[in-house]
């Protein structure tokens, strides 16, 4: 969730039931040279918790020296990124370029898990194209190497976001782990959350995509899960007040310029499904607070603005 999970969006998702929440993916490098901007994407609060700190990287010696600096800090979990299908990523062997190289992988989490007093995961997917479905022998070797809990996005690297999820190789991971595995991919409703249990076996699911505009998504997937049913669909004024709430706490965290802008994305997120496409083209060039403020009470007002599903 490069770009998109920093505190304030953290905090908003914690605010409608979201548990466990991770950082932005960090750069062991940029970390490694205490970056100001890779620091400031540390920045957690009491109730930032529990917090998971992703990072990525392929040098053990960059990586240990990233950890050093990630001592200093509080939070309750390392992930190690090897799914990102990022062509900027892959091209430098890190994220899903991780994949083609097993033994690397396993010795680079061997590396976090013995430098680090928290508990290591990894994220992987599938295999690198459909040709090379590796995800179980991985996923057997970030066991040994001593993690203590596996992410797994049912894609491809060469997939990215598009295609099928495939449901058999998340749950040949789970049948073959003892460690807890959580299921990714497609995670975007409270139906298909479900649908992830039911066709894995997984311990749990990680939701990115789906919370996109829709921090509902956690609320309603423990009723779905409970009782079978989602509990309401939230009308345009409780997705107005949320918007202005994420929106000040953005502003607070990164100053009016860089919080507007950094907002502008998630004005279109929060507004999807609507014919409003003057409105979102009008985001992405507002300045300021105040502009932005207008345009969300734009929003609430429009004729049969009512009732609408971010997810729709």
């Amino acid at each position: 969730m490069a770009g998109i999970s920093d505190l304030p969006y953290r905090l908003i998702n914690r605010s409608f039931g979201c548990e466990l929440a991770f950082t932005e993916m960090i750069s062991a490098t940029a970390l490694a040279h205490k970056s100001k901007g890779t620091l400031k994407m540390l920045s957690s609060t009491a109730g930032d918790r529990p917090l998971g700190v992703q990072i990525l990287g392929a040098d053990p010696e960059i990586i240990k020296r990233a950890l050093d600096i990630l001592s200093e800090y509080v939070f309750d979990v390392i992930d190690f990124n090897a799914a990102c299908p990022a062509s900027k990523v892959v091209s430098g062997g890190k994220g899903s370029g991780l994949l083609r190289e097993p033994e690397k992988l396993q010795r680079l989490l061997k590396v976090i898990v013995e430098n680090t007093r928290v508990p290591v995961t990894v994220k992987i997917r599938s295999g690198w194209d459909e040709t090379s479905i590796n995800a179980a022998e991985i996923a057997l070797r970030a066991q040994d190497a001593g993690v203590s809990g596996l992410f797994i996005h049912g894609r491809t690297k060469t997939q990215k976001y598009c295609g099928q999820v495939d449901y058999s190789i998340i749950r040949k991971v789970k049948e073959s782990l003892k460690i807890p595995v959580i299921a990714s991919g497609d995670a975007l409703t409270p139906e298909l959350i479900n649908k992830l249990f039911c066709e894995t076996g997984c311990d749990g699911v990680a939701v990115a995509r789906g919370a996109l505009g829709n921090p509902w998504i956690f609320t309603e997937t423990v009723e779905y899960l409970k009782n079978g049913a989602v509990p309401f669909s939230p009308d345009v004024y409780e997705i107005a007040r949320t918007m202005r709430e994420h929106l000040a706490w953005n502003v607070a965290f990164h100053g009016e310029k860089t919080g507007v802008i950094h907002f502008r994305k998630f004005f279109a997120w929060y507004a999807k499904g609507r014919a409003v496409r003057d409105l979102k083209g009008r985001a992405f060039s507002v300045g300021t607070q105040d502009e932005m403020l207008r345009l969300i009470e734009e929003l609430q007002t429009l004729p049969s603005a009512c009732h609408f599903s971010p997810n729709s």
